[in-house]
């Protein structure tokens, strides 16, 4: 896949626009390139924090959308396939915690990789090599997503099995089957969206991508109406709904990414983007960079993955400490849980994906005080952003709006109840550790996250043994009484922590690439 590119002009005013540097070049696209009109370069802190919000918020719509697709889902099989039934759901969450396995293990398309790469060509001026790595990451999306969709098909009932629904019973099993077959059909959608998206990332618009994905969610959630709440789908109406969402989503982005489809957020006075796959396979030195960087977040992403779908099984295998609850209960409960913690670490995010195309920017140019600077600010959203997500779950929590939002079964209300103030105490903690991410993502620090990943994820499973299996955690620790499905969120809550550390140790190293607290250069 090769790319092309030529330009067009309009006469519109840009919401961003282009400042000159100190010896008259124009900087296209780079860290002083995204100032808003009307901004001056004296403001600061404050500046730096508009220049972060020009990016975070369109990206915060973004990036909560596609959780708020399986959000959504959740919320139609729980209310209307069986209200007193919790296999729909069950089925659901085993199958769902398989498919994040599946896509999300290669969300280096799109941010973990090609907007850093993207980015940091563009901001050091080499624009053909910006839009070749867009190219190669597209190819590289089509080519994974047709093998995924074929895995999945072919070995879908072993793989659900190693998801827990061998335990949930067959009925919960069926519904797995029916959501996971028509969900895999969408494998190629999913993650050509994900490679376009880090592709316009790169190009610091998160306009578009918004428009696009908001504009998918709510086809989505129409059919999600007429398919599960009217017909009686169950979940195989909610994976159709979401397969013909997110198929919608794909052609959209290819349709802007190729020019056909004007961008929202692009500077249309400047060059506009044009990336046009064909069928040719790139050099080993062309795509070296991006395989190098891609490689490393596999193993990462692949060790974070494992992580969140080993919780899931193992919640598949508890059958509570009620005899009102079971399996299915469990895997129910969990379902929900997982997808509000997705959907406020996905909220997170939207800091990362600023400060992560923003620091690949300022290390492009070698502005090391800017990069700085970035952070710093940062982490202060991040930790305002966590406090607020915190007192909005416990409003929801306490008024019983989110336990009957989701379900009205006994059994998993009384499961979910335990595992909601988990989460509700940990998003201080999961917003850093998504805003670390980014700063480290942006700096290329792949290979450092990759090995910190492993052992964060060592550590989480390290700890649910000890409190699983061991005499003294049972009787010392918990009291007499172990409870798989909270020792399971228990590991999550140490995987978390494991990140941010580990990220924290090398954003404050003075011989690293941030240098939060050193000198500026």
């Amino acid at each position: 896949m090769v790319a092309k590119t030529n330009a067009a002009a309009s006469s519109r005013t840009p919401l961003i626009t282009t400042r000159l540097s100190m010896n008259g070049d124009e900087e296209h696209g780079g860290y002083d390139s995204i100032v808003p009109n009307g901004s001056s370069e004296g403001d600061g802190g404050g500046l730096i924090s508009q220049k972060i919000l020009n990016l975070a918020l369109p990206a915060l719509v973004a990036l909560a959308i596609d959780p708020l697709m399986t959000i959504a889902d959740t919320a139609f099989v729980g209310r209307y396939s069986a209200p007193n039934d919790p296999d729909p759901l069950a089925g659901l969450g085993s199958a769902a915690a398989l498919l994040v396995f599946s896509f999300y293990v290669f969300n280096f398309l799109a941010t973990a990789a090609t907007s850093p790469l993207v980015a940091n060509r563009r901001a050091s001026g080499d624009e053909a090599g910006a839009i070749q790595v867009g190219g190669q990451a597209q190819s590289l999306a089509v080519v994974l997503g047709i093998t995924l969709c074929l895995v999945l098909l072919i070995y879908r009932e072993p793989l659900l099995h190693l998801m827990g629904t061998g335990v949930t019973g067959p009925q919960a099993d069926s519904y797995a089957q029916q959501f996971l077959v028509v969900r895999a059909l969408a494998a190629p959608a999913v993650l050509l969206c994900s490679a376009s998206n880090g592709i316009m990332r790169g190009y610091l618009d998160t306009k578009t991508p918004t428009i696009i994905l908001l504009c998918s969610n709510v086809v989505n959630l129409l059919l999600d109406v007429v398919l599960v709440a009217n017909l009686g789908m169950g979940p195989m109406g909610a994976g159709i709904a979401t397969t013909v969402a997110e198929w919608l989503a794909a052609l959209s982005f290819l349709g802007v990414i190729s020019g056909r489809i004007p961008r929202a957020g692009a500077d249309l006075q400047g060059e506009k983007m044009s990336i046009t796959p064909v069928l040719e396979l790139p050099k080993w030195v062309d795509i070296k960079p991006l395989f190098v960087a891609s490689s490393a977040v596999l193993l990462r992403s692949l060790s974070l993955q494992l992580a969140m779908s080993s919780a899931a099984a193992m919640a598949a295998r508890s059958s509570g400490v009620m005899e009102s609850t079971g399996p299915s209960a469990s895997v129910a409960a969990h379902q929900v849980a997982l997808q509000l913690w997705l959907l406020c670490s996905f909220l997170c995010d939207a800091l990362a994906t600023a400060s992560q195309a923003l620091v690949a920017d300022g290390l492009g140019r070698d502005d090391r005080r800017a990069v700085r600077d970035i952070s710093q600010t940062v982490f202060n959203w991040s930790l305002a952003l966590g406090l607020a997500l915190s007192g909005i779950l416990w409003i929801g929590t306490a008024s019983g709006f989110l336990t009957d939002f989701f379900t009205s079964d006994e059994g998993t209300r009384i499961e979910l109840g335990k595992l909601l103030t988990i989460v509700i105490l940990a998003q201080p903690l999961n917003s850093f550790v998504f805003a670390a991410d980014g700063v480290l993502q942006g700096a290329e620090e792949f290979t450092y996250q990759a090995k910190a990943m492993a052992l964060s994820v060592a550590s989480a499973f390290g700890l649910f043994v000890f409190l699983q299996y061991t005499t003294f955690a049972q009787d010392i620790i918990l009291g007499g009484e172990s409870d798989a499905l909270l020792n399971v969120w228990y590991g999550l809550i140490m995987l978390q922590f494991m990140r941010g550390l580990t990220s924290l140790i090398k954003i404050v190293d003075r011989d690293g690439p941030i240098a939060l607290f050193g000198k500026a250069i």
